[in-house]
């Protein structure tokens, strides 16, 4: 945990991170293990870390680690659990910012329910806000976003950015308080996952997501050679932000 400088919509703000990065590392484990993640506070504030829908086996949400100390959390992973998940800091203004991906991944040799991909990608549906976040002034939830991200980026349209396979895409909303629409323009979704969860196929064109909702679907790169908006939007249509899906002669990328 450590306080970074980030540059976004033309100003630069320091931010909780987690190793530096925004948003903050992604943890794959295979179902049934156990993981321990050390977390060393060199932020100025208090913080403790919440792993949304799996058990932490020290109930570390309710270990606040002070600055200069550290704290290990044992987070099992049990059968029940498979997927994609979340974890984030406990407190509203921390959350805006530190925040990732928990991947549980099949036991070794085990079959998918559904086709396996040939790849997959995480995406996570944040917020940016100009005004400062810290536990001085945001004790509760931030106030209104002034933008929307895709992986930490704020996209274009906010006049400034920083053989066929199948792909699993892991689409994490991060945002506290507003439903995420997101879409791929020109592709449909196959829904196979929820909240750490297999769920029954059904396809979309786009997935709207209540704040804290992970959903995992499959994408078939079908399309042309060329760029597809990735757009994701607040239900209140307040902002709208956009990543790329580049196709290539060889590989689809992101």
């Amino acid at each position: 945990l450590q306080e970074s400088p980030f540059t976004k919509l033309y100003s630069t703000k320091i931010i909780l991170t987690i190793n530096g990065s925004f948003p903050g590392p992604e943890i794959r484990v295979r179902r049934g293990h156990t993981v321990s993640v050390n977390v060393h506070n060199q932020a100025n504030h208090a913080v403790s870390l919440d792993w949304e829908g799996v058990e932490d086996t020290i109930d570390g949400s309710k270990n606040t680690i002070q600055p200069g100390r550290n704290f290990t959390y044992n987070i099992d992973s049990n059968r029940d659990e498979i997927g994609t998940l979340r974890w984030q800091a406990t407190s509203a203004w921390a959350a805006a910012t530190a925040h990732g991906a928990f991947v549980i991944l099949p036991v070794a040799n085990e079959d998918y329910p559904f086709p396996a991909p040939t790849s997959d990608q995480t995406i996570i549906l944040g917020e940016w806000f100009r005004e400062e976040l810290t536990e001085a002034n945001q004790t509760i939830a931030p106030g209104s976003a002034d933008a929307y991200t895709i992986n930490g980026h704020p996209g274009e349209t906010y006049g400034c950015s920083n053989g066929q396979g199948l792909y699993l895409i892991r689409v994490i909303n991060a945002v506290a308080n507003e439903t995420m629409v997101f879409d791929i323009e020109k592709h449909r979704l196959t829904i196979v996952g929820q909240n750490g969860t297999y769920t029954n196929r059904s396809f979309t064109s786009s997935l709207n997501l209540a704040p804290g909702q992970v959903i995992d679907v499959l994408l078939c790169p079908n399309q042309n050679v060329g760029h597809y908006y990735i757009t994701a939007r607040s239900s209140s249509s307040r902002h709208i932000t956009n990543g790329i899906l580049r196709y290539t002669t060889t590989t689809t990328s992101f």
